[in-house]
This record gives C-alpha cells, sequence and structure tokens, in this order.
C-alpha cells in the first residue's frame, strides 16, 4: 500500500519529555510506520499508510494531552497565511499581558526578600502575599496544572508537571504555615516562591517563542515573497488577476520593478533578475529569451514576457519552502539518542526530589526544610533546555544556509556534512560553466560541413550541452540539416542514428574503441586538443564504422572554481575530479585548480561505484553534481551535493543529493560543509551546558544550596541562553573571494 507523509501543527509541548509522549501517541495509531516530533518547530511528520484518517491522528494526539492540526503544505502561500499571522498575533499579545502580569504580581513578592539582604525589612503581610500569590498559581499557572494533569493521565512525565508540583508543594506549605501560626505572628511564607518560578518560566517560555520565530524566519520569508496577481496575457490584452489562476502555458508579463510571480521562460525582452532571496546570489542575473526565471524573485529594468513552466506547490519557491521545513522539521542522530534519554528523565528526578524529601526529614526532622529543597530540585530539573538543544540549533543553521543559497534537505545531512574528509566533484557544469561551445572541428573522409550537418541532425532534440553546442554551431553557419532516424541515445558514450541510409555513431573515444573504429588519423589532433583542455567527440559511420571527423568543445572553468578548492584544502579536505570526459581533458581542468586526484573516463554507473570506493575505511564523502547522470554517485555518497540549475532540468539530481546549491557557484561547496560544523559545534555546545546545567544544578538543590527561586531562575534562563546560542548562526555569511 502506498505511503502518505502528513505534517501536524502539536500545541502545549513544554519540553522533550512531551515529545517523546506525542510520539508513542501517534506510533500506537494503526497503520503509522514512522513518526518524528519535534519540540521546536512544534511539528509532527508521519509516515503512514494511505488509509488512515487524520481525525483519527487528531485524536491521538488529544488522549495524550495535547492540541493538533494538521499542517498546511508550505508551499500553499494562500490567503491562509494572512489570516494566521492575526491569529498568532492576537495569541502573542494574550501572551504578553500574562507574561507582563505574572511578573507585576511577583514583584512585590520577592522585593522584601531583596531589601532584606540589605537590612531592611518590608514584608509584607501574610493576607497581602496570598492575595497576590494566588492568582498567579492558580489563574496564570494554569497551564502547568492542564498539561501536567494530561501527562499524569497518560502515565508520564514533563515539564509542566514538574513545575505544578514544585509550585503547588511552595503554595500549600506557605497557606498550611500561615494558617497554623497565625495566633503567633507572621511566619516566614514561601509564597514568593511559588509566584516566582510561574512568573520566571512564563517569561521564559515567551523568549523561547521569540527565539523560535527567529529561528524559522527563512521559512516566513520565503512565503512573503510570492506576490498575490499576475498580469497574464490573453487575446492580446494584459490581464492582472489571482496567482491561483495562472496555469501551466499561460503567458505572464513582468513589468520592470515588480516581482515575479510564477516560474517561467522568457520569450520576449530582456532585463537583470534580483534573486538574491531565493538563491542567495548577491548582484543581479542578466535574463534574455530562452532564460528561466523565478517566482519571487525581483525583475529590473526591462519588460519580460515568459511563458509559465511551473506554480502553486511545485513552483521553485514552494519547494525551497519544502525542503526547508522538512530539515527543520526532522531529527538528527543525536537528536534521537537525546529523545530516548528525555523520555525517563522526568520520573528520575521526580524520584530524586521524593527522595530528597525523605534525606532532610530524616536529617532534621523539619517537613519546612524538607519539602521547600524538594522542590528546588523539581524546578531546577525541568529538561526544556534539553528538548531544544538540538532542533534551535538544526533550525538556525538551515535557516542561514537558506539564505546564502544552500538548502539542506534533512537534519541527518546537515549533522553528517561536518565530518567529509574527501569531496568528489564533477566537472562539466560543476566546476565549469557547463556551456561549451564548438571550438574545432577536424574532417576525415568527408568535409566539414558534412560533418557538423550529421552532428546537428543527430542531436537536433537533445538537451546535453554538447548536443546544444553542435546545433547552435550548424544554425549559426546556415546548413540545412538532413532527417536522422531511429535516434538511440548511448548512455555515458554517445549516440547512434540512421542519417541517409547510413548508421551514424558519434560519441567518446570509448564508444569508438567498442565499434572497433580505427581513430590514428585523427589521433594527433585528438591528443593535442585534449591537452589544452577540450572535450572530444568522434563521428564514424557505416555498418563496419569508419571515423568521419572529430569534433572538439571547449567549456571554461567557472570564475570561483580555484577558490573553491582552496578553501576546502584549508579545511584540510582532498578533492577528486570525478568525470566522463578523457584524462585529458580533465588533468587540464584539474592542474590549475590544484585538485588532488583525478578520475577520468567513468561511466555514469563507474562514478557511484568511484565513490564506494572512496568511502572505504569509513571516510565520509560528498559527491557534487549537477546532471542526471551524476544522480547514481550523489545517492551512493555519504553526503550527496547537488549544484542546481534553476528550471533546467537537475530535479532527479537534486532528489538523489541531501543538500542543494541553488546557484552555480562552486565556494558554496565548502561554505556547505563549513556551516555543518558550526552547527553541530552549536548542538555539542547546547547539550553540554543543558546536561551540565541539571548534572550541577539537581544535586545543589537536593544539598539545599537553592532556593526555588534561584531555581526557577536558572531553569529559565537555560532554555533561552540555549535558544539564543544557536541563534548565533545567524550572524555566519558565506566567504566569497572576489565578490564580497
Amino acid at each position: 500500500m502506498a505511503a502518505a507523509f502528513t505534517t501536524l501543527t502539536i500545541s502545549g509541548m513544554s519540553c522533550a519529555s512531551c515529545v517523546a509522549r506525542v510520539e508513542r501517541a501517534l506510533r500506537d495509531v494503526p497503520g503509522v510506520r514512522d513518526v518524528s516530533v519535534n519540540l521546536a518547530t512544534e511539528s509532527a511528520n508521519l509516515v503512514s499508510t494511505a488509509d488512515i484518517p487524520v481525525t483519527r491522528l487528531l485524536d491521538a494526539v488529544a488522549r495524550a494531552g495535547y492540541r493538533a492540526e494538521l499542517r498546511v503544505e508550505p508551499g500553499a502561500f494562500a490567503s491562509a497565511t494572512s489570516a494566521s499571522s492575526d491569529h498568532r498575533a492576537t495569541w502573542l499579545a494574550s501572551d504578553d499581558a500574562r507574561v507582563l502580569i505574572a511578573l507585576a504580581l511577583a514583584l512585590p513578592l520577592v522585593a522584601p526578600m531583596v531589601l532584606g539582604l540589605v537590612g531592611i525589612d518590608a514584608a509584607l503581610p501574610a493576607a497581602w502575599q496570598f492575595v497576590l500569590a494566588t492568582p498567579v498559581q492558580f489563574w496564570l499557572g494554569a497551564r502547568f496544572y492542564r498539561s501536567g494533569w494530561a501527562a499524569l493521565r497518560a502515565r508520564t512525565g514533563n515539564m509542566d508537571l514538574l513545575v505544578a508540583l514544585g509550585t503547588t508543594a511552595a503554595y500549600g506549605l506557605s497557606v498550611y504555615l500561615w494558617l497554623a501560626h497565625r495566633e503567633h505572628g507572621a511566619p516566614h511564607l514561601y509564597l514568593e516562591a511559588s509566584a516566582v518560578v510561574i512568573a520566571l518560566v512564563l517569561l521564559g517560555k515567551r523568549l523561547e517563542a521569540r527565539a523560535k520565530r527567529q529561528a524559522v524566519s527563512a521559512i516566513r520569508a520565503l512565503q512573503a515573497l510570492r506576490p498575490d496577481k499576475a498580469r497574464v496575457r490573453r487575446d492580446a490584452r494584459d490581464i492582472e488577476g489571482p496567482i491561483a489562476d495562472v496555469r501551466v502555458g499561460d503567458v505572464v508579463v513582468i513589468h520592470p520593478g515588480e516581482r515575479i510571480a510564477v516560474d517561467a521562460r522568457v520569450i520576449e525582452g530582456a532585463s537583470s533578475v534580483d534573486e538574491s532571496l531565493v538563491t542567495g546570489e548577491s548582484l543581479p542575473v542578466p535574463k534574455h529569451v530562452g532564460d528561466y526565471v523565478i517566482g519571487g524573485a525581483i525583475n529590473g529594468e526591462g519588460l519580460l514576457v515568459a511563458v509559465t513552466r511551473s506554480v502553486g506547490a511545485e513552483s521553485t519557491l514552494s519547494r525551497i519552502a519544502r525542503l526547508v521545513e522538512s530539515a527543520q522539521a526532522g531529527k538528527s542522530p543525536v537528536q534521537r539518542l537525546v529523545d530516548r534519554v528525555s523520555a525517563v528523565f522526568v520520573p528520575i528526578v521526580i524520584g530524586i526530589a521524593f527522595a530528597t524529601f525523605l534525606g532532610w526529614m530524616w536529617a532534621r526532622g523539619d517537613i519546612e526544610t524538607a519539602l521547600l529543597h524538594a522542590v528546588a530540585v523539581l524546578v531546577i530539573a525541568c529538561p526544556c533546555a534539553l528538548g531544544l538543544a538540538t532542533p534551535a540549533a538544526i533550525m538556525a543553521g538551515t535557516g542561514v544556509a537558506a539564505r546564502q543559497g544552500i538548502l539542506i534537505q534533512d537534519a541527518q545531512a546537515l549533522e553528517r556534512a561536518h565530518a567529509v574528509r574527501v569531496v568528489a566533484i564533477d566537472k562539466t557544469g560543476t566546476l565549469t560553466e557547463g556551456r561549451p561551445s564548438l571550438v574545432a572541428i577536424h574532417p576525415y573522409k568527408a568535409d566539414e560541413a558534412r560533418v557538423l550537418a550529421l552532428a546537428a541532425a543527430m542531436q537536433a532534440g537533445s538537451e546535453h550541452p554538447l548536443a546544444k553546442a553542435v546545433v547552435h554551431a550548424a544554425t549559426e553557419r546556415g546548413i540545412d540539416l538532413p532527417r536522422a532516424f531511429e535516434v538511440r541515445a548511448l548512455p555515458g558514450r554517445g549516440v547512434a542514428a540512421r542519417v541517409e541510409q547510413s548508421i551514424v555513431h558519434i560519441g567518446s573515444t570509448r564508444l569508438m574503441r567498442e565499434l572497433g573504429v580505427d581513430l590514428s588519423p585523427l589521433l594527433a589532433q585528438a591528443d593535442a586538443l585534449q591537452a589544452r583542455g577540450c572535450t572530444v567527440s568522434w563521428m564514424a559511420a557505416g555498418d563496419a564504422p569508419v571515423v568521419l571527423g572529430l569534433l572538439a568543445f571547449g567549456d571554461a572553468i567557472k570564475p570561483g572554481a580555484a577558490d573553491a578548492v582552496a578553501a576546502l584544502h584549508q579545511q584540510r579536505i582532498r578533492t577528486v575530479l570525478l568525470t566522463g570526459d578523457h584524462f585529458a581533458s580533465a588533468r587540464a581542468v584539474a592542474e590549475p585548480l590544484r585538485i588532488d586526484d583525478v578520475r577520468a573516463d567513468v561511466l555514469p554507473a563507474d562514478k557511484a561505484a568511484a565513490v564506494t570506493q572512496l568511502r572505504e575505511g569509513g571516510t565520509v564523502v560528498a559527491m557534487v553534481g549537477d546532471g542526471i547522470n551524476d544522480a547514481p554517485a550523489l545517492a551512493a555518497a555519504d553526503i550527496g551535493i547537488a549544484m542546481a540549475n534553476v528550471g533546467g532540468g537537475t530535479d532527479i539530481a537534486m532528489h538523489s543529493a541531501g543538500i542543494t546549491l541553488m546557484r552555480g557557484d562552486p565556494r558554496l561547496i565548502a561554505a556547505t560543509l563549513e556551516i555543518s560544523r558550526r552547527t553541530v559545534a552549536k548542538i555539542r555546545q547546547n547539550l553540554f551546558w543543558a546536561f551540565v546545567y541539571n548534572v550541577i544544578g539537581i544535586p545543589l538543590a537536593a544539598f539545599g544550596l537553592l532556593n526555588p527561586v534561584i531555581a526557577g531562575a536558572a531553569m529559565a534562563l537555560s532554555s533561552v541562553s540555549v535558544m539564543t546560542n544557536a541563534l548565533l548562526l545567524r550572524r555566519w555569511r558565506a566567504k566569497r573571494r572576489g565578490v564580497d
């Protein structure tokens, strides 16, 4: 049965234990194959059989004590976006109000304690303390009771349960002391502890929510790019209408300064287009007839008329949003380990708090002291920071990478890329411009025009860069082309066809040798051309094929290729050029770039085998390519990096790779590995401090060295510090020598 992919928005989760509970609830639904719940993005990604009703999934989450709704597909930027923004604004305003009220009520309670440190007695009457603390405990703190009760019903624990137990114990002890001793003078109460803890936790969650919104700003920025309307040309009239009415094949008119509404191919006009928010390209890109434009980019000074290529969920913008959100909602291997640890964390903490209470009762026999220290243990041990440590860093890392034109499609690729020690790179279109031109024709037993005419006839319908160069050269010379029949592609080697009753082959040296063709008449010319870095294609004809000539193609090295290889070497990464071209052509590119190893004459299937060989001994290998023939190698590598040619047919390469570079700048290869290293460093820092915080804080609280107020402040600070540390990744920028 076909698999269905569903994304739910989960509300009410507060820590890593909540994540484990929601995952367990969804996994128990019959037909669910895999579940990944992310605390930072508040989402659940499910793989299930296609016949599971969404309501069954929503009910399972509700039974676990949380709220869920079906998430709108991220590429569908319909009017629902603005409505959700209004709803979110209202919700945030309400949240702000609760935090401010909690702080305002808690401040008079904690102020006397602070003033007492400098010898000023400003204690409030017990009745006033009760009046201030009660609404904080039971109104503003009601969310902790609801969530904690749901956790108990599910026979598990979460952060909110710890807060509810701890603050209720402090509040209840204070009320008991007040009522029991009111005839003998006002005793010391701990109402400030319960009120301040709740206020600080609410403040911490408010700051945490703000940090989350900053971390997912990349998706929101993408969602804001697509305009609501498009100008469509119908019956010689330009009609402006809703973007939803545009269909593939419609002719759209783009005025200067307008944001482009759809992915399209230019059929009239010339301009420069700012694609920086989509591809990360800092300079405007020239566009002429035949070029592709991306929906969301901004047109420059010229009027463009273009034919729509993709709309809605299939547009480049929508696919980018899906990739970014998928990466941010996914889980890295280390996060799965953290989730397993967190699943047993809360029960252990409750056990430690109970042991602390019993220990102090045995040592002192004072229920007041014992309960206070147990409360401190419960409060300081909240595992918020632990649950946020990894997803917060991944959200920030994937977001900043997207703004630089680097799309990381899954969290595992982001975490794994930092360990890459070898980068295998395709030549054509990756290190070179990918727009080769025909630079020489050497005929044999035929004239030059005849060789070019046969080659162009065979390649007329091909999208291959060399084929386009041949057809372009024939068109420029005004050569009449014969008709080619029975055209067959020979993968990785060339093309065969019947032209004017003769079988003609055009392709690589390997193909000619397979056919038994004698190449000696033109071998010297071929060697000389290949030594100059040219790619050579041979032509042979006849049932017993005889060489008719050779065609040489030149492809310029990309301006940033040398910087890219140098940057990889600075990171102590070995570079390997992996290409189907002749060794001499490959070496002509590899030597000026100082690439460490060259592997040439490699068929597409052999590229995957070559990558597998490079991985021997546990070496982590990244493969970089841009074409369909690179897809097997991209899939075989530990990390596949596809260099996208937007609108140019590299979808297969993108689907085979974990990372996609949205512009053809090879310097982004080193930048990708750098952002992976920085992200993994943030994950390690966050996990270290989250664990250290609990390892140090819990014993201090258990031995009576922390009161609940300080514990609450430290707990809130831990979550905020983890998010803030992750957000430092947003300051990262890719280094592009000669550009910035």
